[in-house]
């Protein structure tokens, strides 16, 4: 192969050369596009083939235009065909598109699924397939039924395919010449030419191969594997573990990149990513342990990050995959505004526009009017009936395809009287008849029984009422059958006819009668078998009249969005179509015709049920049942009758194919027309080929197949001729997919590989008038070389909807215009509904329809081009023919391409996921369109139509409903979305010198705000004067020591236990001297209480206190799950540095238990102090602490993100605390307070043990775990006690109306009253949960909830209390400030992510509801800052939440001592503006907003939000999202998603979800999810993990924990049900 070095190229082209290899090296193009370049800079100085001028290298393109009608080659004569139109020249194309494809193979994660959803094949790893044979002439053709193709009769000897392969590659170089004449075309390629482009085209494809290939080892970076060269015939490959062959990437993937690479961003090299989070990769913060989950070893990639083997080695696998996004590079810059936030397609300035001249419209041949023509089809009837009543009118077949019964002219003229005469006579009384002529009437009649059919529909015709013919509902909820019923509806249909067998057959209620069907409207069936009617008088005659513009009959049609329309076709249509007819095919009387159509509707019905009784032939109809049993039954008939004529699909003529080798003695020679009815479909031009190809050597004559055009709307649009005259060959346009794209017709292409094959349907029909319009906007003319929509103007079409006067209008009163805006013709057009154009000779072409039109990105594809590339693909062996589905969604503001197909039972999992792949790359080479989702279904399950094909707009909804039950998906979401937002830059901030000028920045204030001034309030707080909680206990035992402090209720709802102020000191007495005593400790030790929720805890936390040591609070471990939670209370106890652990007797011995020595290293413990027998006595003397900024105790809590943080509580800070507490809840020693929270840290554990002995108040203290025994537990205790105020968690909540929601009336009965609950509030370290407060206070708002009770409260780790609503319902209570109610707000979604705060309307798109995170509580200050600058921000930002407090913790306790996160988190400064003050940062994004509502002390209220933890928050495409919002959009796509987690692992964002139902379900989960965020989200989701319910890991805040999750989701820990890698 001649290579750039040894070609003489000039300097600029070899610079230009060089530029490209960088671009390659660079990464800004793709492999594809390098070698596109490179073959178009050095195709012009390859040495030219001989025999061929150096003009016709270049390719012209010319407009199709009349005289240019050597582009349309005709096909000589019948023996020789040109070779060049072979119709399965799309099998090539595609079989080459995929040859190109596989030298850079893309490496596509395999799904992984759960044993049980496997039906064979295991799933541990999936290796490459071997050879792919790319030379095999794999000839299926592409049409609906099964069986294999046209290859079978003729074997194609290697020799030929290569000719043919040549052939084709040359057509396009020959395609250009318009000097070449029709003989030369052919004889022209000398065959070398063509075959050296063909060898230099697979070489390049070789030549400049993407590299090595690189493997993933677990446990290092993979060094570059041995270069491997595959032949054109693909070779064995080399196959690894996980086939991640990255096709995609260069060479120099092998360098350790620091970070895990980007694949979101836009930047094409991967050195420049820089991660924003440190949280990510474990080397930055040297204090997070690395979590465990269960017990895993975890290993490490270079990144840092831990993986383990498969999922990570398969996400690797994908985000090499999608390292070089196909998409266009973006402007660099940000609007707000939603219009600009979408990448619109800007049109391309070099796509293919028209350029021929304007086209006239077509006129048909004069339609001659023959004398013997009769004046109606009733009055033909009548003439037949008499004058020859013994003529055969049909001949039905039973299912071994013997005659079953010959129908006479006669019989069907005396029954079809019968049938009106009845109709008009026995229906109702003779004053009030039920049918009057006009009326509409529904034929109801199985597609075996077509006697009946024609008896009743000339019935209806004599009595002039208006049939409908519809198919037979055969159960309830048939596809479609609903929307049937709305059409009968809307024609005012009352009564159906139907057979006797069809009637017995139907669904029938218990009592016998025929139930109502869904959406029908309610009918009297009416059976037309003779037996059942009454004979007429003698003196009766129907009123034969001249055909007139009486609506004959209306035909049912079904739109693209499974609404039905009909069609009405008026007596004089009837009949000019019937003549129309006559005249093209040449009917004349008593020939025979073979019909294998629906007889309903469409060709079957013209021109087997009506114009067959004008010229008295003779019908044999043959049903689909006998089809399906034998599908040679039609061609046996033809031979038996010697018919003349044949009406079938392409379907038929397959199936022929398929089973013909078994028949001898078939002769055709009869057959002087076959109408192939959907001749207008592209492929069927294959099975038209392949059916001569087979049945020419048994007597059939080309000229014989005529296919034809036709639409419910004009009736028949164009047939091809039956002509005598061989030398007259049909036409042939091979056109340019890419030119069809835009609507341009180009018949030269310049990619050899993507061209459309379309034949003509012959002429338009006598007498009509047909035009080619512009499918979108006003109908213009199109141009000569441009696709539009064909439009007709005769007689012989349908009139209007019925009932529907707008879309009647848009649909056949169209008005064609010329350039200048002048209608064409006075006459209205009709639309067609069928895209194509009008060839040399006035043949018309059709190249799709409108309803399968798909507008992709501004280009049109056509729904059956893609099916006919998918079953180009191996087409038989892992899908069903006729069984796909292709339909469009939308997404994101474009189309979306949707196909669906059902797989063989017999296909494995590996080998239908190969398939899928290859369909998507043949897609993408051959259409140049990317599918967004490929699935399969098991066989026979997708919806059928009445006549077994797939029925397409009930398959759509069932995909969109979430319930097709796919077994296998395939999402290509990342190729395929190319117009999401541009990443966001960073915005500028507000400068120092706007604040020097003041407050105002851009017209905003600086979001600041604060509590009541703890200094000014007046208040007689006795327990102010002393500096230490201990104190104040002592002092309550002296002076009220019979008060209750605290109550403990047990699950049955009864008192466990009480404390009072004196029992509570003498037992902390007691426990301090047993630490005296045993412990041995000095003042200052840490002690680890690790006791269940009760009074034993308060009472341990003040022995400590009294004793002088540090307390630090510990969840004890969960009995049935030690394994789990032991190690966590063992961490707390090590990093607390505890020198004993207090606990109970029960938990005691549960820590020496065998399960525990299993868990921990039990003898590494501090010494355990059991308390449940204390000493008698009391110690010495009590400790008196001399320095209030000394520890009083620790608070151990586990954040969101799996890292266990301690913090430093001073004395002064815990007393600060509970008078702030009391101040904002009014708390006094006669007031009960009900909690039901965990006391183990924040604010829980403070409201449980201390605020009681610092303001005097009864708490009742409900454990929350006790109702998991008894939900209602919590309610209850508040009706009981009458209590004012309560706490409780979120997930106490959720219990309550989870497990509640159907009791509310026995609660009530049971007397349960929460009208005097004056404040509920939810205490929380995370944004408010809108949807759970909200549902909560409706369900118990019958009990006497007030809706304005519930609110919530926010801590966090620095500050254990920020914000708490206080008592708001004064004025339902005797007394208190009532604070303002907690406003929700509206926040535009996609603002938010850019850090802006937009308010919007309730109920707008895109809109998230937020609520107040409750009142700020007194000497509190709150500021918002830039978590990066750390500099003041505007009310309108989002920022980080920085708090200045009297009870701020005073740093995090570690064993580390990591001084510089402490002195950021708790001593940080405002980089300008107030400089001094010492701010704590909480790690949590919110905004302030002043609302117009005014505090007690009359001023204006400022109102916290909070958005979500910083920590959580997830930087994708340069945009801040919180995983709560896309969590939120998930559950909502799906009943039977409980509960979702996201998370993101190399900038790809991953979505667990658990799934409430079968596991067949797991699949349709993905488009969903898929579909949700990027419409909501504008993110491309990488991963879908579906798990069982549980899953998900949760803190006992009922916080999910999502980096666990993702910890064991990376070390494949989740058994999951379905992994979806999503490309």
């Amino acid at each position: 192969m001649a290579d750039r070095d040894t070609l003489p190229l000039p300097l600029e082209v070899r610079a230009r050369l060089a530029e490209l290899e960088l671009e390659l090296s660079e990464g800004d193009i793709t492999q594809k596009g390098y070698e596109k370049k490179r073959s178009k800079l050095i195709g012009a100085y390859l040495p030219q083939p001989p025999g061929m001028e150096p003009s016709m290298g270049q390719e012209r393109r010319t407009p199709v235009t009349p005289s240019s009608s050597s582009r349309y080659h005709r096909r000589r004569s019948s023996g020789s065909r040109d070779e060049r139109y072979r119709s399965d020249v799309h099998t090539e194309a595609v079989q080459a598109a995929l040859a190109k494809h596989k030298e850079r193979k893309m490496a596509v994660p395999m799904p992984s699924k759960r044993r049980s959803l496997v039906v064979q094949t295991s799933m541990e790893a999936y290796t490459p397939p071997g050879e792919e044979h790319v030379g095999r002439q794999d000839t299926s053709s592409g049409s609906e039924g099964e069986g294999s193709g046209p290859g079978n009769g003729t074997p194609t000897s290697s020799q030929e395919g290569s000719i043919n392969m040549e052939h084709w590659i040359s057509r396009a170089i020959h395609g250009s010449t318009t000097s070449s004449t029709t003989s030369s075309s052919s004889t022209h390629s000398g065959g070398s030419g063509a075959a050296s482009r063909l060898a230099d085209v697979m070489a390049h494809a070789h030549l400049s191969k993407s590299g090595p290939i690189a493997h993933l080892s677990l446990k290092r970076r993979a060094k570059p594997g041995p270069r491997v060269e595959n032949g054109s015939s693909g070779g064995p490959r080399r196959s690894c573990e996980f086939g991640a062959e990255h096709g995609w990437q260069r060479a120099a993937s092998d360098e350790n990149h620091s970070a895990p690479p980007d694949v979101t961003g836009y930047t094409n090299t991967t050195d420049s990513i820089l991660m924003e989070r440190p949280q990510v990769s474990s080397n930055t913060v040297p204090n997070r342990p690395v979590p465990k989950y269960g017990n895993a070893e975890l290993m490490e990639t270079g990144d840092g990050v831990p993986v383990s083997s498969r999922v990570s080695a398969k996400i690797q696998q994908l985000v090499n995959t999608l390292k070089r996004p196909k998409r266009p590079p973006l402007r660099e810059f940000f609007v707000d505004d939603f219009e600009e936030l979408l990448e619109v397609q800007q049109p391309d300035p070099n796509l293919p526009k028209p350029e021929g001249a304007q086209m006239i419209s077509m006129r048909g041949d004069q339609l001659g009017v023959v004398t013997n023509w009769p004046p109606s089809l009733e009055a033909a009837l009548q003439r037949w009936g008499t004058i020859s009543p013994k003529a055969p009118c049909l001949t039905t077949m039973d299912t071994n395809g013997k005659p079953l019964y010959i129908l006479t002219y006669g019989k069907l003229w005396s029954r079809s009287m019968k049938v009106a005469y009845n109709l008009l006579h026995k229906l109702g009384s003779k004053q009030e008849p039920l049918l009057r002529p006009g009326d509409r009437v529904a034929l109801v009649f199985p597609n075996n029984d077509p006697a009946a059919f024609m008896v009743a529909f000339y019935g209806c015709l004599l009595a002039e009422v208006v049939p409908v013919p519809i198919e037979v509902p055969l159960t309830r909820k048939d596809a479609g059958s609903q929307q049937i019923g709305f059409l009968l509806g809307s024609c005012g249909v009352t009564v159906a006819l139907t057979s006797d067998a069809c009637h017995k057959g139907l669904p029938k209620g218990p009592t016998g009668e025929i139930p109502q069907f869904k959406g029908w409207p309610k009918l009297l069936w009416f059976v037309t078998e003779s037996k059942h009617l009454s004979k007429p008088p003698r003196d009766w005659f129907p009123h034969i009249k001249d055909a007139n513009n009486d609506t004959a009959y209306i035909e049912y049609k079904t739109c693209k969005d499974g609404s039905v329309l009909g069609v009405t076709v008026m007596r004089i249509a009837l009949l000019t179509h019937c003549q129309a007819l006559t005249q093209s095919c040449g009917y004349t009387e008593a020939e025979t015709i073979v019909n294998v159509l629906d007889f309903k509707k469409d060709v079957g019905l013209w021109h087997g049920i009506l114009t067959s009784v004008m010229n008295m032939m003779h019908v044999i109809s043959i049903p689909y049942s006998l089809m399906k049993v034998n599908p040679l039954s039609w061609i046996q008939k033809v031979c038996q009758y010697k018919a003349k004529v044949a009406c079938v699909k392409s379907r038929d003529m397959h199936w022929a194919l398929v089973a013909h080798r078994d028949q001898r003695d078939i002769n055709l020679c009869s057959l002087r027309m076959l109408v192939v009815a959907d001749g207008s479909n592209p492929w069927s031009i294959s099975s038209c080929d392949a059916f001569l190809n087979v049945f020419q050597s048994k007597g059939l004559k080309p000229e014989v197949i005529c296919p034809c055009a036709s639409s419910p709307e004009a009736l028949t649009v164009a047939i091809r001729r039956p002509t005598d005259d061989s030398n007259q060959p049909p036409g042939r346009g091979v056109l340019s997919m890419q030119g069809l794209s835009h609507g341009v017709i180009r018949v030269d292409s310049e990619e050899k590989l993507s061209v459309l094959t379309v034949q003509d349907v012959g002429t338009v029909m006598p007498g009509a008038l047909m035009c080619v319009v512009r499918p979108e906007g006003v109908p213009q003319l199109c141009r000569t070389d441009e696709i539009g929509e064909m439009c007709v103007c005769s007689i012989a079409t349908g009139t209007s909807y019925y009932g529907l006067s707008g879309m009647t209008k848009n649909t056949f009163e169209v008005f064609p215009m010329n350039s200048t805006g002048a209608p064409i013709s006075e006459y209205p057009f009709t639309r067609t509904g069928l895209l194509g154009f009008v060839g040399p000779g006035g043949l018309a072409f059709i190249a799709g329809k409108m309803d399968g039109l798909m507008v992709v990105g501004g280009r049109r594809h056509n729904a059956d081009d893609i099916v006919a590339t998918a079953l180009a693909v191996e087409p038989m062996k892992f899908v069903y023919r006729g069984r796909i589905a292709v339909f469009s969604i939308s997404v994101l503001h474009d189309e979306r391409i949707v196909v669906v197909a059902e797989q063989r039972p017999d296909s494995t999992e590996e080998d239908s996921f190969q398939w899928m792949s290859r369909v998507l790359q043949a897609i993408d080479g051959i259409h140049q369109v990317g599918v967004y989702c490929l699935a399969l279904v098991p066989s026979n399950t997708l919806p059928k139509t009445p006549l077994g094909g797939i029925h397409l707009s009930e398959t759509k909804q069932l995909f969109l409903e979430g319930s097709l039950h796919p077994c296998n998906v395939l999402m290509c979401p990342h190729t395929c979305v190319t117009n999401l937002p541009k990443p966001r830059q960073k915005q500028p901030e507000i400068g120092p010198a706007s604040v020097m000028v003041g407050n105002l920045v851009s017209g905003k204030r600086i979001a600041q705000a604060s509590g009541r001034d703890l200094g000014q309030i007046e208040d007689n707080d006795q327990a102010r004067k002393f500096l230490f909680l201990s104190e104040v206990l002592q002092w309550r035992a002296q002076t009220t020591p019979e008060h209750v402090l605290y109550t403990l209720l047990n699950s049955r709802g009864t008192i466990a236990s009480s404390l009072t102020c004196v029992q509570l000191h003498k037992r902390a007495e007691k426990i301090a001297a047993m630490l005296a005593e045993r412990g041995h400790l000095q003042d200052g030790d840490h002690v680890a209480l690790v006791y269940p929720p009760g009074i034993d805890l308060i009472a341990a936390f003040y022995g400590c206190l009294y004793a002088g040591c540090v307390p630090i609070t510990v969840r004890p471990p969960h009995p049935q799950n030690i394994a789990t939670t032991l190690p966590t209370v063992k961490m707390i106890v090590e990093v607390s540095r505890s020198a004993c652990v207090m606990t109970s007797q029960v938990i005691c011995k549960l820590l020496r238990s065998k399960e525990a020595s299993a868990a921990v290293d039990v003898r590494s413990w501090p010494p355990v102090l059991d308390t449940d027998d204390l000493p008698k006595k009391k110690p010495p003397l009590l400790y008196k602490p001399s320095n209030p900024d000394t520890l009083a105790y620790l608070d151990f809590s586990v954040s969101t993100t799996g890292m266990l943080a301690g913090v430093k509580m001073s004395h002064t800070a815990t007393s600060a605390f509970c008078r702030s507490i009391k101040l904002q809840c009014e708390l006094y020693p006669s007031r009960e307070v009900a909690i039901c929270l965990d006391p183990y840290c924040g604010l829980g554990f403070v409201l449980w043990c201390l605020c009681s002995v610092y303001s005097g108040h009864q708490s009742i203290l409900i454990p929350p775990s006790e109702l998991e025994v008894n939900p209602a537990l919590w309610l209850l205790a508040v009706s009981q006690y009458k209590v004012r105020d309560t706490f409780c968690s979120y997930s106490v909540m959720e219990l309550c109306t989870k497990g509640l929601g159907l009791q509310t009336e026995s609660l009530k009965s049971r007397g349960l009253d929460l009208s005097r609950v004056r404040t509920c509030v939810v205490v929380a370290e995370e944004r408010p949960r809108i949807a759970l407060t909200q549902s909560f206070s409706k369900l118990f708002k019958d009990l006497g909830l007030h809706p304005r009770a519930v609110s919530t409260s926010f801590g966090c780790r620095v500050n254990l209390a920020i914000c708490l609503q206080p008592h708001r319902l004064g004025k339902l209570a005797d007394q208190g400030t009532s604070g303002p109610d907690p406003t929700t707000v509206f926040v535009d979604m996609r603002a938010l992510r850019h850090d802006r705060v937009r308010l919007v309307e309730r109920g707008s798109p895109h809109s998230l509801p937020l609520m107040e995170s409750g009142k700020i509580l007194p000497g509190v200050r709150i500021i918002i800052a830039n978590p990066e600058t750390k500099g003041p921000l505007g009310d309108s930002h989002l920022g980080e939440i920085w708090v200045h407090s009297g009870h701020n913790a005073s740093g995090y306790f570690t064993v580390y001592g990591d001084e510089a996160l402490q002195s950021d988190h708790f001593n940080s400064r405002l980089s300008f503006g107030d400089t001094h003050s010492l701010w704590a940062r909480t790690g949590y994004l919110g905004f302030l907003r002043r609302t117009e509502l005014t505090d007690a002390s009359g001023e204006r209220h400022d109102a916290l939000y909070v958005v979500g933890a910083l920590d959580e928050a997830m930087e994708l495409r340069g945009m801040r999202y919180h995983p709560i919002d896309i969590e939120t959009s998930v559950i909502r796509t799906h009943k039977s998603i409980t509960e979702c987690a996201v998370f993101t692992w190399t900038n790809l964002l991953v979505v667990v979800v658990e799934l409430d139902g079968s596991e067949q379900e797991a699949l349709d989960l993905v488009p969903l999810i898929t579909n949700v965020v990027l419409e909501e989200h504008y993110l491309i989701v990488g991963v879908v993990v579906v798990v069982d319910i549980g899953v998900i890991p949760i803190n006992s805040r009922g916080e999910k924990q999502r980096m666990h999750l993702r910890d064991g989701f990376l070390a494949d820990q989740l058994d999951p049900i379905y992994v979806a890698y999503n490309m």
